[in-house]
């Protein structure tokens, strides 16, 4: 190359080292374009679920379907949800209770600050918005023997009002923790019951099952609802405090339910043990809170024509008095009619209440025994009705 060329190309090469910022002299810094940078993702928020507070998680409860049950913080003890409920939640007790192969069940409700149910008749009470319903089944080794030490955490059920309405939750408890499932789980179980061993397997229910029982049709909707908050399984006495005091009237004076009349004005259920109480009364509170949810009008099983609601009349038609149910054959014996008044033998609601496939039993969902002891009240009430009710042909 000549001296000239050469000379030119330094010079040439020189100029565009100069552009591209290739020259090390530092004056030229201030002097230079930021190179453009990539946008990243902005952080994404932290999840709602993780809870450090010690205090109820209404912001996870409201928004979120947490992986683990301790993550919505509602009891003192994660691994305890059979007592000491986070404030403000409280307990309560069902005058008649829901049969769940002898589960022990522990419910607490979760009310927000300043607000309270409002009592109704008849149907389930009117619950606010954020309110928060908690059910824990626990099975015992022997149904003789009472308290958490004589039995096997299975399951925990959440029933939360979200601005969108009513949501179902199911957690089940192994190796002491809660952790949400969907799709239900079998659990194989065995206890002592009247002195008998049973060795069963107990369903979670998944999140569709749990529809059929607590869903209701309405004006072409369907909504969940609660099945238990209803004035006569609650209208019963409680300690409180070392003193006995009725439910309904403490939860009044507490501001926890509005409305509420004369308390001697509100219809009452008992336990099915209590051979002092009104054989009928008992009764159909048993078959309310068991079967009920579905045999109404808006139910699962509104398709029947069987009504089995508490303030339905036990003695009529629909009532399942000489009424012949669609859709079933009448299974091995061949029965004919629901309820035959003074004959529970011949009683198709006696007889699905002790069968066991579950194309035949009563209830479809929630058991895997037979309950002998309900078995036997709506035996023993049955069999009081006056045959002259109705003739069943």
């Amino acid at each position: 190359m000549k001296n000239g060329q050469t000379l030119s190309f330094i010079l040439l090469l020189t100029t565009l080292l100069t552009a591209c910022g290739g020259s090390d002299s530092q004056s030229s810094d201030n002097n230079q374009t930021p190179p453009p940078t990539t946008p990243t993702d902005p952080t994404p928020p932290a999840s709602l679920c993780v809870n450090t507070s010690g205090q109820v998680n209404w912001q996870a409860l409201m928004a979120e379907d947490c992986p683990q049950l301790s993550q919505y913080g509602l009891f003192v003890d994660p691994a305890n949800p059979t007592s000491q409920p986070q404030t403000p939640g409280f307990s309560y007790q069902l005058a008649t209770q829901l049969f769940s192969n002898y589960a022990n069940k522990y419910r607490f409700i979760y009310l927000p600050a300043g607000t309270s149910m409002q009592y109704q008749a008849q149907e389930a009470f009117e619950i606010p918005t954020g309110t928060v319903l908690v059910k824990t089944f626990a099975l015992p080794q022997d149904t003789a023997i009472t308290g958490i030490a004589n039995e096997t955490l299975i399951e925990t059920r959440l029933l939360i009002k979200r601005a969108q309405g009513w949501t179902s939750l199911v957690y089940q408890w192994q190796q002491g923790q809660a952790k949400l499932i969907t799709a239900g789980a079998t659990v194989s179980h065995s206890l002592i019951n009247q002195g008998q061993s049973q060795h069963f397997d107990y369903n979670i229910p998944s999140r569709a099952e749990c529809k059929v029982c607590h869903q209701i049709n309405q004006d072409n909707t369907s909504q969940i609802i609660p099945i238990g908050l209803k004035a006569h399984l609650l209208n019963h006495e409680i300690n409180h405090q070392g003193q006995t005091v009725n439910q309904l009237s403490l939860w009044a004076e507490q501001g926890k339910l509005s409305q509420l009349p004369d308390i001697k004005l509100v219809a009452k259920t008992y336990a099915i043990d209590n051979s002092q109480a009104d054989l009928t009364a008992r009764a159909k509170g048993y078959l309310d809170v068991n079967c009920a949810h579905c045999h109404s009008a808006k139910g699962f099983a509104s398709i029947s024509g069987l009504r089995l609601g508490f303030y339905i009349d036990h003695t009529s038609y629909q009532y399942g008095i000489c009424k012949q149910p669609p859709g079933w054959d009448g299974g091995p014996k061949g029965l004919d009619y629901d309820i035959v008044p003074g004959n529970a033998e011949h009683s198709i609601l006696l007889y699905r209440q002790t069968l066991s496939e579950p194309k035949d039993r009563m209830p479809p969902i929630g058991r895997n025994l037979e309950h002998q002891e309900g078995v036997e009240l709506i035996r023993q009430w049955i069999d009081s009705l006056a045959p002259s009710l109705g003739t069943c042909v």
